[in-house]
């Protein structure tokens, strides 16, 4: 069918075919499709929706769009996660090497910062020699002798996703829950995995702002991938502040591996990701079910299989053989580094989440353009969470990393501005429910 019957078909409220779906993602894969005639589409499916199928179908598409990779040759179960973005969430630096000393194999093809949220690509490219786009030769070698493996996306999976993507964010259909859900699985469907966990997030440092949309999507993202076939569950978790107490991307990594190697651990972080490995675990079946799986990933970090893992996927990707041992000399530092106090003394009573991950950018630890380089050096450690004390005398907002006093002086300012100090404290759950099929 043509490409314009298919557009006026879903303008006028028709549901599509498999088929005419797969055509439309192959001919815009090929050329044959015009950018118009995509942003088209993308148009009328905002407007109009897709049913369950159709999302089904459209993600296949996309999946099917390129190389889609095979691990039949790993004896044992292929896991990954994606979270939905949110500010100092650096659970796959900490999850991955866990997962795989539990026996899992987990190929974890990461993103770069997106808007306010930082990119796992991002972090990982402050270890020195870390290569975060090996060719496939070298990820499957990482993940076969190692367990896991942090890459970034390759050119050849679900091409269709990436031309889409760039055709909506310049067309206002980005927001759109069908596109959102078949971009998200197009790319975790062409990883050739077996089991999946959704951590998508909610509050004031997430894309999705109330409990009821960020459920939305997960239950959108839940039905589709089980109907292509992936085993896949969700956890909504609170993104009102950042999750862990660092932002920015050196310091991020330095933060993990504290937590890692045990000598420094947040809480909250702690909490999300030993949940959503045990609903992997759970999913791949290693376990009964997810509180067990928690048990087992709890096991992971207590005796330090984990962390001697995240060592070796560092050095089988060029970075630092000693690098566990060694970070601090290893990441970039920054030449400014000075505690930020609030004004006035009291409890934290909320955090604009999103506020300082734009800080973290304005800093030069994101980018305002796609083709923006990134200072890997700067960013927030020392974050106080919601209920903590701060003030003049009493301990400091966060510590700043800066390239210049004037950018540390104007990051201290916005900073002061995201928190909120006295009055009621809202109290939320960091995991507010599950959602699966």
């Amino acid at each position: 069918m043509l490409a314009q019957e298919i557009i006026r078909r879903k303008r006028d409220g028709a549901t599509l075919t498999g088929e005419e779906i797969a055509g439309f993602i192959e001919g815009l894969t090929a050329g044959t499709v015009t950018e118009g005639q995509a942003a088209a589409l993308a148009m009328a499916v905002f407007f109009r929706g897709l049913t369950i199928d159709e999302r089904v179908a459209l993600t296949l598409a996309m999946r099917d769009s390129g190389t889609v990779l095979d691990w039949s040759d790993i004896d044992r179960p292929v896991l990954d996660k994606h979270s939905t973005g949110g500010v100092g969430d650096n659970v796959s630096l900490m999850l991955a090497p866990a997962l795989a000393a539990c026996g899992a194999a987990v190929p974890m093809i990461s993103g770069r910062g997106l808007g306010h949220t930082g990119g796992t690509l991002d972090k990982l490219d402050s270890i020195p020699g870390y290569t975060s786009q090996p060719d496939n030769m070298l990820f499957r070698k990482v993940v076969a002798e190692v367990g896991c493996a942090i890459i970034g996306q390759t050119a050849d999976l679900a091409p269709a996703d990436k031309r889409l993507y760039a055709i909506r964010d310049v067309t206002g259909t980005v927001e759109s829950l069908d596109l959102i859900t078949a971009s998200i699985l197009s790319k975790k469907l062409a990883a050739g995995l077996q089991g999946l966990v959704l951590d998508v997030k909610w509050g004031s440092g997430a894309f999705m702002g109330s409990l009821k949309e960020a459920e939305a999507l997960a239950q959108s993202l839940v039905d589709v991938a089980n109907g292509a076939g992936l085993r896949t569950t969700a956890l909504l978790t609170d993104m009102n502040e950042p999750l862990a107490s660092a932002a920015g991307n050196a310091v991020e990594v330095q933060n993990a591996v504290d937590f890692l190697t045990g000598r420094h651990i947040d809480n909250r972080l702690l909490d999300v990701t030993v949940a959503l490995g045990g609903e992997l675990l759970a999913t791949g079946g290693f376990v009964a079910d997810a509180r067990e799986g928690a048990d087992r990933i709890h096991a992971a970090f207590d005796s330090g299989r984990a962390a001697e893992l995240f060592g070796q996927m560092v050095a089988a990707l060029g970075g630092p053989a000693d690098f566990m041992e060694k970070a601090e000399a290893y990441l970039p530092s920054s030449p400014v580094v000075r505690e930020i106090r609030a004004d006035d003394a009291g409890l934290v009573r909320a955090i604009d989440a999103r506020a300082v991950g734009i800080a973290v950018i304005e800093l030069g630890g994101g980018r305002r353009r796609a083709e923006d380089a990134i200072d890997p050096r700067v960013g927030f450690t020392q974050l106080a969470g919601i209920g903590m004390p701060v003030g003049p005398q009493e301990e400091p907002l966060a510590v700043v990393h800066a390239a210049d006093d004037a950018a540390a002086d104007r990051a201290a300012e916005a900073l002061r501005s995201a928190y909120t100090i006295g009055g009621e404290i809202a109290d939320h759950d960091v995991i507010a429910r599950r959602i699966a099929p």
